[in-house]
């Protein structure tokens, strides 16, 4: 792909994932993401065939760039320095995409299986990371918690689910929202906001 046919998709794929967002994967058309750019539907054709295939393409990004904000923590940190950076990373990516995990999270029905199972891959492989993280804490001591699983995904949850709501009144600034939720994911595993 030229670097000229990269830039049309990546424009595609933003006006998608505006008209999906606002009207829902199945209140949206191809032609309504053509519209926001002002062109003609047969345009976005020849960079994706198919509206499940754009879907594919905003969502299959959205969870590889969030994984990717968790895979930059450096693993020697402290324990609870390096859950409170994934968490703190993690909220940060769905607060400043919002629009964008609001897609990724809730359309996931709307692909075809050879597509389900690639996100279910990068979902997997985040809640591995995730627990890899609660587990070593709790080995450490530093976390006082039994079950690392159901603690890992409990704290994706929390995070995946900031593109529902957000931005709010109470609720505007992405890196004080980050914050506040690296504070509450050391709560939630029984650990020590010191370091």
């Amino acid at each position: 792909m030229s670097k000229k046919d990269s830039r049309a998709a990546a424009k595609i794929r933003h006006a998608a994932t505006k008209v999906f967002a606002e009207r829902g994967y199945h209140g949206a058309t191809t032609r309504a993401v053509a519209d926001e750019l002002g062109l003609s539907a047969a345009a976005l054709y020849p960079h994706f065939r198919s509206k499940e295939e754009l879907l594919f393409a905003i969502t299959v990004g959205a969870h590889a760039d969030a994984l990717a904000e968790l895979e930059r923590v450096d693993p020697v940190l402290a324990s609870a320095e390096r859950l409170r950076e994934c968490v703190r990373l993690f909220a940060l990516w769905h607060a400043n995409n919002y629009l964008l995990g609001r897609v990724a999270q809730h359309d996931l029905a709307a692909m075809t299986s050879e597509h389900l199972d690639v996100i279910v891959e990068l979902r997997r492989r985040t809640t591995q990371l995730m627990r890899d993280v609660v587990t070593s804490g709790i080995d450490d001591g530093a976390f006082a918690v039994g079950d690392p699983g159901v603690h890992a995904i409990a704290l994706i949850s929390l995070c995946s689910d900031i593109c529902r709501w957000f931005p709010s009144q109470a609720y505007s600034s992405p890196e004080a929202l980050s914050e506040l939720y690296a504070d509450i994911a050391l709560r939630i595993v029984g650990g020590s906001l010191q370091f």
